[in-house]
């Protein structure tokens, strides 16, 4: 059987890091089941040259469009043939459409590592019906200053977010206007009061923009929408079936605290309990909904019987717990809406 090498990037996030190559073979895992028909056999981590890799075989010799899909592997920088003793580099053609400053210029506390936010929307789209490839709109419930919303973008995706922090819908709307003009991609950018009966319900920044004049003028755009609001009210802002991808980073309990400002708690399971069911209105169906949280806020069966109750088919994707720091162990639960 051929056998192929993937070169891991290194990781600024040190306890991250020491997890890097376990959860790429995890997400390798998905990537092979979801997206290249079961080809990818005994995948091990391999040490070449002082470096780690992840080394596998593969059932039949892979295409251009499997390694294309590879190639969006959120901790690989390289991927190569094996040939004997020798590596062959191997085209990669990600999905990646705008300048990667977009994900890794953002710095505050509480930042989520880049690497497991691609991670878990990679395993979270290639668990719905369209995959990777084909535009998506997903919705992060939870979206803080926007790490998910980013990488959507950068996806080429339309991306739509929630969070009830206004600092963080500040901070946000404030770097994104920055970044569109800054990179001089033709853009429309406002925020807008979101009133209903004449009550303010929220703040809602609406971006549309495209790589070029042209393809403006060609409808080639993407779109990108962020309410500052509660999450319980997301049915408020969006419209049932919106959404082919829902992904959300459980708060911690940690450094995020233990009351959001509209006093839900942020128990993870609390917080998920009151949340999915409102979540899972607003996915398509044959879409999916992937969940981050803190294992120490609550088992894995209590999330699946949360999201089951929600109407959603649970999927088996294991190997993705991984410690954080001393008060955080956190892991990924995907589920799909049956059609």
């Amino acid at each position: 059987m051929p056998r192929y090498a993937l070169l891991i990037l290194p990781a600024f996030n040190r306890v991250y890091g020491e997890s890097s190559v376990r959860l790429t073979r995890s997400e390798l895992a998905v990537f092979s089941e979801r997206g290249l028909g079961g080809k990818v056999r005994d995948s091990e981590e391999t040490v070449i040259g002082g470096v780690p890799y992840v080394t596998f075989e593969a059932a039949t010799p892979l295409e251009q469009s499997d390694i294309s899909l590879l190639s969006n592997l959120s901790a690989v920088y390289a991927v190569f043939g094996m040939e004997g003793d020798l590596l062959r580099p191997l085209t990669m053609r990600p999905l990646d459409r705008l300048s990667s400053d977009l994900i890794t210029i953002q710095k505050y506390a509480g930042k989520t590592n880049e690497h497991f936010t691609k991670l878990l929307l990679n395993v979270t789209a290639l668990a719905g019906e369209k995959g990777l490839g084909e535009r998506l709109a997903v919705f992060d419930p939870l979206c803080g200053r926007g790490t998910t919303l980013n990488q959507a973008l950068m996806y080429g995706y339309d991306a739509y977010g929630l969070d009830v922090d206004g600092k963080d819908f500040e901070a946000y709307a404030g770097f994104i206007k920055t970044w569109l003009r800054n990179k001089r991609l033709k853009h429309t950018a406002e925020t807008v009061p979101v009133r209903r009966d004449r009550a303010l319900l929220g703040r809602r920044l609406n971006v549309t923009f495209g790589l070029s004049k042209e393809a403006v003028k060609a409808g080639d755009v993407q779109h990108l929408a962020v309410v500052s609001a509660d999450t319980l009210k997301s049915r408020e802002f969006f419209r049932p079936r919106s959404f082919d991808v829902v992904v959300a980073d459980a708060p911690y309990g940690v450094q995020h605290g233990s009351k959001g400002g509209s006093g839900l708690s942020r128990s993870p399971l609390e917080l998920l309990r009151q949340a999915v069911p409102v979540w899972a209105e607003l996915l398509r169906p044959g879409g999916a909904m992937g969940i981050a949280w803190n294992t120490y806020g609550g088992k894995s069966a209590d999330l699946a019987e949360i999201l089951r109750a929600a109407g959603l088919e649970v999927l088996d994707y294991p190997g993705f717990e991984h410690r954080v720091d001393q008060a955080i162990v956190r892991d990924i639960i995907v589920a799909r809406r049956p059609r």
